[in-house]
């Protein structure tokens, strides 16, 4: 492939698509954490669009590499994705059901230990990215890769805002909303696998 509008375009489309899970677990977050700060916003933002970055290099690394055991790894994909995102939605489920009426102050829906499965669980898929952009040199896998985490940090970024804004509105309800998306984006992510 060569350097070309069409290279960035495509790029850019590929990152819009990969990260859909990306920003409906994001605005899950807002919607969970209404009075999240924006540093850490922009943190939660630029993890998922890490990992957005990252699977997609594993998986072009492993078209050149490991071809034959990344193809026995790919048909688990989804429901490695589906029993991350259905563990941390249950979570968020059940806390909202048992902390109805916490303080905005009180309330931290998303550790560090939770991001980063989240970051997986919605970026693992982009692993079979790798065999689209096979016949990209070096720069050009690294360039696709760092436009897919420009895409998705803006994406992530908008969608804990309004997350955020529905939160507030939603106090209550907004952390059993958050864990019913995410267990739903897991399902989603298991039955487009089939198809």
């Amino acid at each position: 492939m060569d350097w070309n509008i069409m290279f960035f375009v495509n790029s850019a489309l590929l990152g819009v698509g990969l990260a859909m899970d990306a920003f409906s677990v994001s605005l899950a977050n807002g919607l969970n954490e209404p009075c999240m700060k924006n540093k850490k916003a922009i943190g939660i933002a630029g993890v998922f669009a890490g990992f957005q970055a990252l699977m997609p290099l594993l998986g072009w690394l492993c078209v050149h590499m490991l071809l034959q055991y990344f193809k026995l790894f790919e048909p688990f994909i989804p429901w490695i994705a589906l029993i991350l995102l259905c563990y941390i939605g249950s979570k968020m489920l059940l806390d909202g059901i048992r902390n109805r009426d916490c303080a905005c102050e009180q309330k931290q829906a998303v550790g560090l230990g939770a991001l980063l499965v989240q970051g997986v669980a919605t970026s693992i898929d982009a692993l079979s990215v790798g065999f689209t952009i096979a016949e990209y040199n070096v720069i050009m896998a690294l360039v696709c890769a760092l436009i897919i985490a420009a895409v998705t940090f803006v994406l992530c970024t908008a969608g804990i805002l309004i997350g955020k804004k529905f939160g507030t509105v939603f106090a209550n309800k907004a952390s059993i909303l958050g864990g019913v998306i995410l267990i739903a984006i897991g399902f989603e992510i298991l039955i487009s696998s089939f198809f």
